[in-house]
């Protein structure tokens, strides 16, 4: 299918949201008053291909647009930069390893039998859906109607999973996660609001771009990141172990081509660079494309007065920082998530939030927007009085965030480690090395060096290290900081 949406690129979260107000009661509450949500979400789009968020890489069109109509979140992280453990927090409200959904191995099952976000808006009288990427092995629960892709899927001829049947569908998976998703929403039941997840593949690798965008960019000249030659000489030993490198790990399924003959050094880097990050902009700008489709059906048919639309992405990605593909570290590329929130009459438009938030605090958010009570025992805390106080955190707001990493070695070999990022430092624990790094995100923000063993340093190192005690104790992470070599198949990939 054509469209004449933009020449963007992104990966995409979106959500739809009513005031909290106005929900108080949701069950006495007419349907026509609650707010629908349409939940974005993309995987592995990285802030750094987005022009809301001051790309220079890319335009993303539409994706700006919640943000232009709603408020953009300069700080907010996940909790595990990794596909199937994002997902499980951003259902249970809960740590990994609470939610048992510790990384991607073969092994790892989520438990649909516990409590979910999408279970109690059903008990709130919402009708819940989820089409597109699940990546979580048991079939959802908690959802009225769902079509999702096994395992990771493909980006052509893509073969769904449709309330319990398969079946292979023809065609680009952007363009048909789409097509499904305004399917639902033309014919879902009007009687009452719903909460509708709709989740991208794009842009996760292999980058395989449709045949509107193959050749986006070919006369451009990518720029490299200013870290694109970082040589890991000042960090810990597991920034030189991993494998995760351009010019070294990126195969020819990634690269699609040999590379010319006599091409070596930094001009095969850079040749392989181009290969790589041309493909991922060009399956966001599908994406973008596709959330501009969405978006226009909620303008025409009036659903968007009073539906909360979220855009969001699992993880972060490195789009050649430190002369790297892929996430899972604590560092900023990979930590931060892009988070927009459009949700007319209680966000002003045009808003910017710097507040510390997470993809832990979705589920909470999601809750209180539709009027639902937010259980006792979920972790994180609802977004709504920062939307509706143009972005400022209530007193007692969080002032620091906690992060574990889990999955080793497959995969490309990153320690596990846990760590803790305030406003100015990052520590990180890599717990199975008996290393850690500190950084002066304020002197240093693209951590280059750690200053852990800089004695001008040590009070600094003795305070994170308290609040990360302090914060393994809050969210109740009793796992033993021990590296398991577990006997994964690298099967279903990242």
């Amino acid at each position: 299918m054509q469209y004449k949406m933009g020449r963007c690129l992104i990966a995409l979260g979106l959500i739809l949201i009513p005031s909290a107000s106005a929900v108080t009661h949701a069950a006495e509450t007419p349907a026509a008053q609650r707010p629908n949500i349409l939940y974005i979400m993309s995987d592995d789009h990285g802030t750094g291909a987005l022009s809301c968020y001051g790309s220079k890489i890319n335009k993303t069109p539409n994706l700006d647009r919640i943000a232009s109509e709603g408020m953009r979140f300069s700080n907010c992280f996940c909790t595990d930069s990794l596909c199937g453990p994002s997902r499980a927090v951003l259902l249970t409200g809960k740590y990994n390893h609470l939610n048992g959904f510790r990384d991607n191995g073969p092994r790892t099952v989520f438990d649909g039998s516990q409590q979910t976000f999408p279970k109690l808006l059903q008990k709130a009288g919402y009708q819940t859906a989820i089409i597109g990427k699940w990546h979580l092995q048991s079939d959802p629960t908690g959802f009225d109607y769902w079509s999702i892709l096994p395992g990771q899927g493909v980006y052509n001829n893509p073969a769904f999973i449709t309330m319990g049947k398969k079946e292979v569908v023809k065609g680009y998976v952007t363009d048909i996660i789409t097509d499904k998703v305004l399917d639902y929403l033309k014919n879902r039941d009007t009687s009452k609001p719903f909460c509708l997840l709709y989740h991208h593949k794009a842009p996760h690798r292999s980058w395989i771009p449709d045949e509107k965008h193959a050749h986006l960019y070919d006369d451009v000249d990518i720029p490299t990141p200013s870290t694109f030659d970082d040589d890991y000489s000042h960090r810990a030993s597991p920034a030189r172990e991993q494998t995760m490198q351009i010019d070294r790990d990126l195969t020819k399924e990634d690269l699609k081509a040999d590379p010319p003959p006599g091409l070596t050094g930094e001009a095969l880097k850079k040749w392989k660079y181009e290969r790589f990050i041309k493909d991922y902009l060009r399956v966001i700008a599908a994406l973008d494309d596709n959330v501009g489709r969405v978006l226009d059906y909620l303008d025409q048919s009036g659903l968007s007065k009073n539906t909360i639309v979220i855009y969001t992405s699992d993880n972060g990605f490195f789009l050649g920082d430190h002369g790297w593909f892929d996430k899972r570290w604590m560092y900023e590329e990979s930590l931060h998530i892009p988070l927009l929130v459009r949700w007319p009459g209680h966000v002003k438009a045009g808003t910017v939030s710097t507040a510390i938030v997470s993809n832990l605090d979705f589920a909470e958010t999601l809750l209180n927007a539709a009027g639902a009570p937010v259980p006792a025992d979920m972790q994180g805390r609802s977004l709504v009085p920062l939307l509706e106080n143009a972005g400022n955190p209530p007193p007692g707001w969080r002032t620091s965030f906690y992060y574990h990493y889990y999955e080793f070695p497959v995969w490309h070999h990153v320690q596990p480690h846990i760590g803790v990022r305030d406003e100015r430092y990052k520590l990180i624990d890599y717990y199975g090395k008996n290393e850690w790094e500190l950084f002066d995100l304020q002197k240093d923000p693209h951590e280059l060096f750690s200053v852990y063993d800089d004695p001008a340093y040590a009070k600094t190192v003795t305070d994170m290290k308290a609040e990360l005690a302090r914060l393994r104790e809050q969210y109740k992470d009793h796992d033993p900081l021990v590296v398991p070599f577990p006997k994964q198949s690298p099967g279903d990939q990242k």
